[in-house]
């Protein structure tokens, strides 16, 4: 069975990374739910995509530059929900069961924050959710720290055609990240013109396709027994797995 990962909840419907959305997220049934944490300079764990504002607050400027009053008191864009922290977050998404995907993110010049992962993975041991998170990054550096420091908490990779060729290619990368992560999720336009190499090289129970909305799209993944599939509508998707399944139950008749 392939396992359903809301992208940053659930972003097609509610808010990205909103305390409403993973609430909401979690009612679906997701697996998993999938979401981004910066770190301001103050010192407080952000959930949140952009190392800026803009996009998804009714404020501007940097996440970083952020005072923990100001943080409280951003709402987000066409919501009451303010930008929540990792521990809100985590107080909503622990109880539930879900699986975590947690995103460890970059600052607004591309450059890692100190100790960002050591910092999350702190907290994920405070709530006793180490063992149904994975820590996630296109950037293999920032996951080299994550096995260093807390090699306990699985990791997952994200990557592109951008950054397979940056790493040399679909051969390199691959031999690159064999033992450093659990789960390869690879941008799902890309990942169909590779797929035939990509699974003679790594199990397909932990591989993932992301980000897929399509109803269409939907139901080849769903089709190709992959592990994983992170998706902006885990709705459609949920929808379209029980009908798979049920399509495969031996008739009663």
């Amino acid at each position: 069975m392939t396992f359903i990962t809301g992208h940053r909840g659930a972003r097609n419907l509610w808010p990205e990374n909103s305390l409403t959305g993973f609430r909401e997220a979690i009612k679906l049934g997701c697996d998993a739910i999938e979401f981004d944490v910066h770190l301001t300079d103050a010192g407080e764990l952000v959930v949140i995509h952009d190392p800026t504002l803009e996009r998804t607050t009714q404020a501007t400027g940097t996440v970083a530059a952020l005072s923990p009053s100001e943080r409280a008191e951003t709402r987000l864009t066409d919501s009451q929900d303010t930008l929540p922290t990792l521990d809100e977050v985590l107080n909503i998404l622990v109880p539930a069961g879900v699986n975590l995907h947690v995103e460890l993110k970059v600052d607004s010049t591309g450059q890692p924050y100190p100790n960002l992962d050591r910092r999350v993975a702190e907290r994920l041991r405070a709530h006793g959710a180490t063992q149904r998170a994975h820590l996630t990054s296109f950037n293999l550096s920032i996951l080299k720290s994550c096995l260093a420091h807390n090699p306990d908490i699985p990791r997952l990779v994200s990557t592109d055609s951008r950054w397979v060729e940056k790493y040399g290619g679909l051969e390199t990368f691959f031999a690159e990240v064999r033992d450093l992560v659990d789960i390869v999720a690879l941008r799902h336009d890309y990942f169909a013109t590779v797929f035939d190499q990509v699974t003679q090289m790594w199990p397909k129970d932990r591989l993932c396709a992301w980000t897929v909305n399509e109803p269409e799209a939907l139901r080849d993944w769903l089709g190709r027994g992959i592990g994983h599939l992170t998706t902006d509508r885990p709705d459609l998707a949920l929808a379209l797995r029980r009908s798979c399944v049920g399509a495969m139950a031996p008739s009663s008749l």
